[in-house]
């Protein structure tokens, strides 16, 4: 992909049935990636991802670690069945939910410079609302901080420590690899977005980088300039993965060990 984004399109399929595809060789240029900016508004979708992405990651890890945390130290009186409920959903595809969740999404209340009005959706937080709460990330955190030892929680009770300072001073400190799991995990779907936004989202200003990947379907077909807007896109996720991959292989290591 990253080879074929500098040559031009009829050296791409020129190159196909040979070793040719894979290397650099041939008329290279960067005139793809040029055509990239003049053909879709690259940065405004890039900017849209990166907000939207950023957000739900971290609204998320707040969310479903305190939901974690409520099912895996308190122990409240089922407990345990309120776990099994959140991971059922997990059988539940996202496309059985998403008529319902548009339908949904477009009764709420929305405040906006003209004051109240009804539809959240062509907004920002129709992308970012919906997907805070996950079932697979609160069951990694769950994972994760059952193998704490909870004698922590009873040391800083004998000091006067509450649940909230547990969580947020003892907990949370500790479960750096999964913390970063979960980043990981929720920032590759919610980058990949394609078909919720294209439902909910009308406004270019407001659209992310996937559903810019249309643009180029429309009259004439480039495929260099499909696999230069691939390669820009791919990048954050490859930066992401590699600098949190250590932490990512310790949480998947240590969530599948007892004892």
């Amino acid at each position: 992909m990253f080879v074929s984004s500098f040559k031009p399109d009829l050296q791409i399929f020129g190159d196909l049935g040979s070793i040719k595809a894979f290397l650099p060789v041939g008329d290279l240029s960067t005139d793809n990636y040029s055509g990239v900016f003049g053909r879709v508004p690259f940065a405004q979708f890039m900017i849209n991802s990166v907000v939207i992405t950023v957000v739900t990651v971290v609204l998320g890890i707040v969310v479903n670690s305190m939901a974690a945390f409520a099912l895996s130290r308190i122990g409240f009186r089922g407990a345990g069945a309120v776990l099994g409920i959140i991971l059922a959903t997990l059988i539940v595809p996202f496309e059985t939910l998403a008529l319902p969740l548009l339908w949904w999404s477009n009764k709420l209340p929305f405040l906006g410079p003209d004051g109240f009005s009804e539809g959240w959706l062509d907004t920002y937080q129709v992308q970012i609302v919906p997907f805070i709460a996950n079932a697979f990330s609160i069951f990694l955190f769950y994972q994760y901080f059952d193998s704490i030892p909870k004698e922590l929680d009873e040391a800083a009770k004998v000091d006067g420590a509450g649940w909230w300072r547990i969580y947020r001073n003892i907990v949370m400190p500790l479960s750096g690899p999964a913390v970063a799991t979960v980043a990981i995990l929720t920032f590759l779907p919610m980058w990949n977005q394609y078909l919720w936004p294209l439902m909910s989202v009308q406004s270019e200003e407001l659209r992310p980088v996937m559903v810019g990947i249309d643009y180029f379907k429309q009259l004439n077909t480039s495929w260099g300039q499909i696999m230069a807007y691939a390669s820009m896109i791919t990048a954050p996720v490859l930066v992401l993965f590699i600098a949190f991959q250590r932490s990512f292989i310790n949480s998947i290591a240590s969530s599948g060990v007892k004892g």
